[in-house]
């Protein structure tokens, strides 16, 4: 075996204390904030001399985190925050959560956008993608038992 679990996603964003506020209504925990720089950072990046605010995020069973980005040097290259669904590269992340309505009701009063619309999945799940800070593209799924 190679791979022992997957360790977080990576998100960059601009507003870094909006997005600890979003992914903390969600249910997430905030692990950490810390600044990183220095060559070191940038050997393991490749971007050099870098200087990078993040926030580590975990969800309550301890398993998985978020690590939200927000770059000071160099300048984001890019913007990829209102990408359409079948963009290639980072698409979404999904979570599990116990009530989706209540969840898209407290997201909703943080900038929250449904997508589509909350789906019934076979009668197993119920399922939407929203827009939360920044546009980032979240999948909830709510189980049905």
């Amino acid at each position: 075996m190679t791979v022992k679990r997957m360790d977080n996603v990576g998100i960059v964003v601009e507003d870094l204390d909006a997005a600890i506020e979003f992914f903390t209504e969600l249910g997430l925990n905030l692990e950490g904030r810390a600044p990183i720089e220095g060559e070191w950072a940038g050997r393991v990046t490749g971007l050099g001399n870098q200087r990078v605010e993040i926030a580590m995020m975990r969800t309550p069973d301890g398993h998985s985190r978020l690590e939200l980005s927000r770059f000071l040097a160099p300048p984001v290259v890019a913007d990829h925050r209102n990408a359409p669904v079948n963009a290639l590269g980072y698409l979404r992340v999904m979570f599990t959560v116990e009530d989706i309505d209540d969840t898209l009701a407290r997201l909703r009063q943080r900038g929250a956008e449904l997508v589509g619309e909350v789906v019934n999945y076979q009668d197993t799940y119920r399922l939407c993608y929203i827009r939360g800070p920044e546009g980032i593209l979240i999948g909830l799924a709510e189980e049905l038992r």
